[in-house]
């Protein structure tokens, strides 16, 4: 597992490092410089990001957020003191684990553990959450394609439905694909 550590202070950033170590993990970078930091880390493509900041301030936890929105990474966050403001901007901007004066080298890969588990849960969500709003659309279109069938036709319901379905297969294509263009083909042809 590739592991890169933000920190701009070697010495904290040596204590996450021994954690890492001795729970086996080896394959770790530590990153002091926050100039460029987003495309660093995209370039160095590590499997988890540990952040490590002692009392940050405002424009240093937007710039590591940017961070984390800018890679789909699990990133576990460590600060000597938080508020509620912090919190909510660093769960906001996808970090996974949020560590609040806890960073002790035989926690370290406990922290990192409950951040990918949080991660890959969290992306499992939004995997299915994505996958029921296209659903969904799919469903509102097919019922707006079968609406314009029915109205322009003087079909049934069923009629309209079998239509788009003939259409999809005889195309190849998924039945909501063809009410989308139906759809697009008739806004169109309206507008003229």
């Amino acid at each position: 597992m590739r592991i890169a550590i933000i920190d701009e202070s070697p010495a904290r950033a040596a204590v996450i490092a021994e954690g890492l170590n001795a729970s086996g993990l080896t394959d770790v970078t530590v990153l002091t410089e926050r100039s460029g930091l987003v495309a660093t880390i995209e370039k160095l493509s590590p499997d988890v990001v540990l952040i490590d900041l002692a009392n940050p301030g405002r424009d240093e936890l937007e710039e590591l957020f940017a961070v984390s929105r800018a890679i789909a990474r699990p990133i576990a966050m460590f600060v000597d003191q938080a508020d509620d403001r912090s919190i909510e901007a660093a769960i906001d901007a996808g970090v996974s684990a949020y560590v609040v004066d806890g960073m002790k080298p035989e926690r370290i890969r406990s922290v990192l553990d409950v951040a990918i588990r949080r991660f890959n849960a969290f992306s499992r969500l939004r995997a299915e959450l994505d996958e029921a709003k296209s659903a969904l659309a799919e469903r509102n279109a097919v019922d707006a394609a079968k609406k314009l069938l029915i109205k322009k036709r003087g079909i049934d319901e069923p009629a309209a439905y079998a239509a788009l379905r003939k259409a999809a297969m005889d195309s190849g294509r998924k039945i909501g694909e063809v009410a989308d263009a139906l759809l697009t083909a008739e806004k169109l042809l309206g507008d003229i």
